[in-house]
C-alpha cells in the first residue's frame, strides 16, 4: 500500500488516517479512538478537539505538535519514535497515559488533566505544568529540574528519587512534596 504525503491541509470530523506523512496539517473534531497510527509521521501539526484515546503509536513521529482540547486517555507515548519528539498540550485530558523514559524537556502542559500519568524515568526538565491536575501521577527517577509546577495541584513527588534542582512550586500545593513522609502538616 502506497503511503500518502499530505501538507498544509485541514482534516475535519474524520475517524481514520492513511499511513504516511502529514506536515503543517490541522485535525479538527476528529475521532481517532483506538486508531492504528503506527509509523505515521506528523510534523508541525495541530490536533484540536480530537479524541485520540488508546491510539496505537508504535514508531509514530510527533515533531512540533500542538494538542488543544483533546481527549487522550491511555496513550503509550513510550512507544512512539523518540527522535525529535516535541509536543505541547492545552486543555487536554491525558489521564492514564505513559511517557516512560521519554525525553520531553521544555514541554508545556496547560490547563490539562493528568490523572495517573506515568512519567517514570522521563526527562521533563524545564517543562511547564500550568494549572494542571496531577492526581496520582507517577514521578519516579524523573528529571524535573527547572520544571514549573507553581499553578498545578494534586501532585505527590518523592524528593528522594527524582531530580528536582531549581524546580518551581507554590504554597499550599507544596505539601505534595512531603506526602510520602507520612507527616502531619497544619
Amino acid at each position: 500500500m502506497k503511503e500518502i504525503n499530505e501538507s498544509e491541509k485541514t482534516f475535519e470530523k474524520i475517524n481514520s488516517l492513511k499511513k504516511g506523512e502529514y506536515e503543517n496539517c490541522v485535525f479538527k473534531n476528529c475521532n481517532f479512538e483506538n486508531e492504528d497510527l503506527k509509523g505515521v509521521k506528523f510534523y508541525d501539526c495541530q490536533f484540536i478537539n480530537c479524541n485520540l484515546s488508546l491510539v496505537k503509536i508504535t514508531n509514530t513521529i510527533f515533531r512540533d505538535i500542538k494538542f488543544s482540547e483533546c481527549k487522550m486517555l491511555g496513550i503509550p507515548f513510550e512507544s512512539c519514535n523518540e527522535y525529535g519528539l516535541t509536543v505541547s498540550f492545552e486543555n487536554c485530558n491525558l489521564s492514564h497515559s505513559t511517557f516512560y523514559k521519554r525525553k520531553i524537556s521544555k514541554t508545556k502542559f496547560e490547563n490539562s488533566q493528568l490523572h495517573e500519568v506515568d512519567f517514570t524515568e522521563c526527562d521533563l526538565s524545564n517543562s511547564v505544568f500550568s494549572n494542571c491536575d496531577l492526581a496520582n501521577t507517577k514521578f519516579e527517577n524523573t528529571n524535573i529540574e527547572k520544571a514549573d509546577f507553581r499553578t498545578s495541584f494534586n501532585y505527590a513527588i518523592n524528593l528522594d528519587v527524582n531530580k528536582i534542582k531549581k524546580a518551581k512550586f507554590s504554597l499550599p500545593a507544596i505539601t505534595g512534596l512531603l506526602s510520602h513522609y507520612d507527616i502531619e502538616i497544619e
